[in-house]
């Protein structure tokens, strides 16, 4: 959405859990500022895919009245979150012939547009293109070939693919919420622009964005993305858990794992006693949060174990000393993090945004880490749309940094 004289950034996250939109624009100094917030309870998604259109569209329409109440802004167009067992990623390789001239953003896109002319079965599209690194005449290791001289230009770059049918499933549930997706972000490349620091993205580090639905997974090496991938499993399987053992109604049981869950019995006290009411009950009984978290830490410890498989089957086990980085609102279970990190044996930490400014008081927890990404990658987006000269209809929109506008072509350009 685009103002008189400024650019507005909208993002909404579709995930199994929730529904979050988000609006923002860029203050004085460029940076972003949130002034929009709509969180609504998700209908019609499972593991990361519409099972009932109805229910998105509902949902959806539910989250963006919201913030549209709060920012001021009517909402016609977002970039929206991607996850789901619909999700394939490989690498690929591209050249384009430069002359021996100074190369240029155009240039890049050649390659890349190289490296994504791939066979694909017919029900694929392709969502990203993301530029691992460069080869100009056979020097290698170059990080941004923008404005060096040369012949011939290669890209290697990571390719991630959704279901044809999937994305329409979602334009249609988006359509009929009255809004039009500008693109799609995979949903932990968007967290891993919030929760990362350069020095882990140089070092070698895996985003684990664990939400209700999914566990999704990106792994970065030398400061670009080298591997994604999707695991059908999520904090949904800890509730399911709860349920089935304590003999709980759904609802009942997220309510008991938000308030007293934990991954790690050791770490507490024997006596602490919760109170839950199970079928068939006419009072709350009593039992021991040590058994609750006896119930949680097996399911925890398979996720992990499946991140831990996942991380080998790509080949990058060896290249991550930064360990992992937790995000997503599982993260939010007490004894996680000493859960990943025995499993893993690497290390781990929970990453929540930092540094919010606006209409934040929510936001600053795991969960939310996806749907600021959204607003973040949609900005440095605009940045890169102006650093090719491409422009939005001749509006006046904010200066943009050049550095960091090239760095964002360097390292994740979308497809």
């Amino acid at each position: 959405m685009i103002g008189p004289e400024e650019v507005i950034f909208v993002g909404i996250d579709v995930g199994t859990t929730k529904v979050c939109a988000l609006v923002g624009q860029l203050d004085e100094e460029g940076r972003l500022r949130v002034i929009g917030v709509g969180i609504a309870p998700s209908l019609g998604m499972k593991k990361g895919g519409v099972v009932h259109l109805e229910g998105v569209a509902r949902a959806v329409e539910t989250a963006k009245d919201k913030a549209e109440r709060t920012s001021g802004y009517e909402i016609t167009s977002a970039l929206v979150s991607l996850s789901g067992a619909q999700i394939a990623s490989l690498n690929s390789k591209g050249m384009a012939g430069v002359s021996g001239r100074v190369i240029g953003p155009d240039d890049v896109n050649r390659a890349l547009d190289a490296a994504r002319s791939i066979a694909l079965p017919y029900n694929r599209q392709v969502i990203h293109v993301i530029p691992r690194g460069y080869v100009v005449d056979g020097q290698d290791g170059i990080k941004s070939a923008i404005g060096m001289h040369g012949y011939r230009l290669e890209v290697e770059a990571h390719i991630v693919t959704a279901a044809g049918t999937a994305l329409r499933n979602m334009e249609k549930a988006f359509e009929a919420a009255g809004v039009a997706i500008d693109g799609y972000v995979l949903s932990p490349l968007a967290s891993g622009e919030i929760v990362l620091t350069e020095t882990e993205r140089e070092m070698g580090v895996v985003v684990c964005d664990i939400g209700g639905g999914t566990c999704d997974l990106a792994v970065y090496i030398e400061g670009a993305v080298w591997h994604t991938a999707v695991l059908p499993v999520g904090g949904d399987h800890l509730t399911n858990d709860l349920a089935q053992g304590l003999h709980l109604p759904p609802e009942t049981a997220e309510q008991v794992k938000r308030r007293h869950g934990h991954a790690r019995p050791a770490l507490l006290d024997p006596n602490e006693i919760v109170a839950v009411r199970p079928f068939g009950e006419e009072k709350p009984v009593q039992i021991r949060r040590t058994d609750l978290a006896a119930i949680v830490e097996p399911r925890v410890e398979e996720i992990f174990t499946l991140v831990r498989q996942e991380i080998k089957r790509s080949g990058y086990d060896g290249l991550l000393p930064a360990g992992l980085v937790l995000t997503g609102g599982t993260a939010l279970v007490p004894g996680i993090r000493e859960v990943a990190a025995q499993v893993l044996q690497q290390p781990v930490r929970v990453g929540q945004p930092s540094e919010l400014r606006g209409l934040v008081d929510q936001l600053h927890s795991p969960a939310y880490a996806t749907s600021l990404g959204l607003l973040e990658w949609a900005r440095l987006q605009e940045e890169q749309s102006r650093l090719e000269g491409r422009g939005l209809g001749g509006l006046i929109v904010p200066k943009i940094d050049l550095a960091r506008a090239t760095d964002f072509l360097k390292r994740l350009l979308p497809g």
